[in-house]
Protein backbone atom coordinates (compact mmCIF):
# COMPACT_ATOMS: atom_id res chain seq x y z
CA UNK A 1 0.00 0.00 0.00
CA UNK A 2 2.81 2.75 1.11
CA UNK A 3 4.10 1.85 -2.54
CA UNK A 4 1.01 2.59 -4.21
CA UNK A 5 1.22 6.01 -2.46
CA UNK A 6 4.10 6.41 -3.42
CA UNK A 7 3.67 6.04 -7.04
CA UNK A 8 0.94 8.21 -6.79
CA UNK A 9 1.97 10.65 -4.89
CA UNK A 10 5.24 11.06 -7.67
CA UNK A 11 2.61 10.43 -10.68
CA UNK A 12 0.72 13.68 -9.50
CA UNK A 13 4.17 15.48 -8.65
CA UNK A 14 4.84 14.75 -12.36
CA UNK A 15 1.46 15.74 -13.59
CA UNK A 16 1.60 18.86 -11.78
CA UNK A 17 5.02 19.49 -13.31
CA UNK A 18 3.93 19.40 -17.22
CA UNK A 19 0.78 21.34 -16.88
CA UNK A 20 1.09 24.13 -18.96
CA UNK A 21 1.33 27.43 -17.51
CA UNK A 22 -1.12 30.42 -17.58
CA UNK A 23 -0.88 32.36 -20.67
CA UNK A 24 1.79 35.33 -20.13
CA UNK A 25 0.79 38.70 -19.27
CA UNK A 26 1.35 40.48 -22.58
CA UNK A 27 -0.76 43.68 -21.57
CA UNK A 28 1.97 46.33 -21.52
CA UNK A 29 3.58 44.96 -24.89
CA UNK A 30 0.24 45.46 -26.06
CA UNK A 31 -0.55 48.74 -24.88
CA UNK A 32 2.93 49.97 -26.42
CA UNK A 33 1.98 48.34 -29.99
CA UNK A 34 -1.70 49.89 -29.70
CA UNK A 35 -0.30 53.57 -28.44
CA UNK A 36 2.21 53.00 -31.20
CA UNK A 37 -0.55 52.19 -34.29
CA UNK A 38 -2.55 55.34 -32.82
CA UNK A 39 0.24 58.04 -33.13
CA UNK A 40 0.91 56.29 -36.92
CA UNK A 41 -2.96 56.42 -37.25
CA UNK A 42 -2.70 60.53 -36.54
CA UNK A 43 0.29 60.48 -38.50
CA UNK A 44 -1.35 59.15 -41.72
CA UNK A 45 -4.91 61.31 -41.31
CA UNK A 46 -2.79 64.22 -40.80
CA UNK A 47 -1.12 64.16 -44.56
CA UNK A 48 -4.72 62.64 -45.45
CA UNK A 49 -3.65 58.99 -46.54
CA UNK A 50 -6.93 57.89 -46.64
CA UNK A 51 -6.14 54.57 -47.63
CA UNK A 52 -3.67 54.26 -44.86
CA UNK A 53 -6.30 55.81 -42.24
CA UNK A 54 -9.02 53.45 -43.12
CA UNK A 55 -6.62 50.10 -42.46
CA UNK A 56 -6.53 51.03 -38.74
CA UNK A 57 -10.69 49.68 -38.97
CA UNK A 58 -11.93 46.21 -38.86
CA UNK A 59 -14.54 45.14 -41.55
CA UNK A 60 -16.97 45.85 -38.90
CA UNK A 61 -16.17 48.81 -36.80
CA UNK A 62 -17.78 51.96 -36.19
CA UNK A 63 -17.21 55.53 -36.67
CA UNK A 64 -19.32 57.86 -34.25
CA UNK A 65 -18.12 61.37 -35.49
CA UNK A 66 -19.88 64.57 -34.20
CA UNK A 67 -22.93 66.25 -35.12
CA UNK A 68 -23.22 62.93 -37.90
CA UNK A 69 -24.46 59.76 -38.36
CA UNK A 70 -22.65 56.77 -37.14
CA UNK A 71 -20.33 55.18 -39.85
CA UNK A 72 -20.86 51.32 -39.57
CA UNK A 73 -18.45 48.86 -41.39
CA UNK A 74 -15.33 50.13 -43.05
CA UNK A 75 -16.83 51.14 -46.71
CA UNK A 76 -18.60 53.67 -44.35
CA UNK A 77 -15.61 54.22 -42.10
CA UNK A 78 -13.79 55.36 -45.23
CA UNK A 79 -16.59 57.47 -46.41
CA UNK A 80 -16.70 59.73 -43.65
CA UNK A 81 -12.76 59.83 -43.60
CA UNK A 82 -12.48 60.93 -47.34
CA UNK A 83 -15.04 63.73 -46.88
CA UNK A 84 -13.23 65.01 -44.01
CA UNK A 85 -10.01 65.26 -45.71
CA UNK A 86 -11.81 66.89 -48.74
CA UNK A 87 -13.12 69.87 -46.59
CA UNK A 88 -11.06 73.08 -47.59
CA UNK A 89 -8.28 73.55 -45.03
CA UNK A 90 -8.44 69.94 -43.34
CA UNK A 91 -6.19 68.94 -40.92
CA UNK A 92 -5.78 66.96 -38.15
CA UNK A 93 -3.63 65.26 -35.40
CA UNK A 94 -4.52 63.23 -31.98
CA UNK A 95 -2.60 61.96 -29.11
CA UNK A 96 -3.11 59.23 -27.29
CA UNK A 97 -3.26 60.25 -23.43
CA UNK A 98 -4.30 56.72 -22.16
CA UNK A 99 -4.17 52.98 -23.41
CA UNK A 100 -5.72 50.10 -21.16
CA UNK A 101 -5.84 46.36 -22.39
CA UNK A 102 -8.31 44.16 -21.11
CA UNK A 103 -6.54 41.26 -18.70
CA UNK A 104 -7.93 38.64 -21.33
CA UNK A 105 -5.85 40.51 -23.79
CA UNK A 106 -8.07 40.70 -26.88
CA UNK A 107 -9.66 44.31 -26.16
CA UNK A 108 -8.04 47.26 -25.63
CA UNK A 109 -9.12 50.94 -25.82
CA UNK A 110 -7.20 54.43 -26.13
CA UNK A 111 -8.48 57.96 -24.94
CA UNK A 112 -6.84 61.11 -26.20
CA UNK A 113 -7.08 64.72 -27.30
CA UNK A 114 -7.28 65.72 -30.78
CA UNK A 115 -6.91 69.36 -33.05
CA UNK A 116 -9.14 69.16 -35.86
CA UNK A 117 -8.58 72.76 -38.25
CA UNK A 118 -10.86 73.36 -41.27
CA UNK A 119 -11.92 76.95 -42.96
CA UNK A 120 -15.05 78.06 -41.46
CA UNK A 121 -17.85 79.50 -44.51
CA UNK A 122 -15.80 82.54 -45.11
CA UNK A 123 -12.96 80.63 -45.72
CA UNK A 124 -11.15 81.30 -42.55
CA UNK A 125 -9.86 78.27 -40.76
CA UNK A 126 -11.07 77.22 -37.74
CA UNK A 127 -9.72 75.06 -35.27
CA UNK A 128 -11.77 72.48 -33.10
CA UNK A 129 -10.28 70.73 -30.00
CA UNK A 130 -11.37 67.73 -28.39
CA UNK A 131 -11.41 64.57 -26.71
CA UNK A 132 -11.58 60.93 -27.94
CA UNK A 133 -12.18 56.92 -27.27
CA UNK A 134 -11.59 54.19 -29.59
CA UNK A 135 -11.79 50.66 -28.72
CA UNK A 136 -9.28 48.06 -30.42
CA UNK A 137 -9.49 44.76 -31.09
CA UNK A 138 -6.80 42.38 -31.46
CA UNK A 139 -6.93 40.21 -34.42
CA UNK A 140 -6.07 36.62 -35.72
CA UNK A 141 -2.16 37.58 -36.88
CA UNK A 142 -1.61 39.33 -33.77
CA UNK A 143 -2.42 42.76 -34.97
CA UNK A 144 -4.57 45.47 -33.50
CA UNK A 145 -7.48 47.11 -35.18
CA UNK A 146 -10.18 49.90 -34.04
CA UNK A 147 -13.85 48.44 -33.90
CA UNK A 148 -15.23 51.35 -31.87
CA UNK A 149 -14.08 55.76 -32.87
CA UNK A 150 -15.59 57.96 -31.23
CA UNK A 151 -14.48 62.07 -30.70
CA UNK A 152 -16.24 65.10 -29.95
CA UNK A 153 -15.55 68.78 -29.78
CA UNK A 154 -14.62 70.76 -26.09
CA UNK A 155 -16.13 73.30 -28.11
CA UNK A 156 -19.22 75.29 -26.35
CA UNK A 157 -21.95 74.96 -29.22
CA UNK A 158 -22.34 78.43 -30.93
CA UNK A 159 -25.09 80.77 -29.17
CA UNK A 160 -28.36 80.08 -30.85
CA UNK A 161 -29.29 83.35 -33.86
CA UNK A 162 -31.66 85.98 -32.54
Amino acid sequence: MKNFFCCASLALLAGCATQPQGAADTRSADAATIREAEIAWSKAAGAKQLDATVAYYTDESNVLPPNAPMATGKAAARKTWEEMMALPGFAISWQPVAVVVSQAGDLGYTRGTYELTMNDPKGKPSTDRGKYMAVWKKQTDGSWKAVEDMFNSDLPLPAPAK
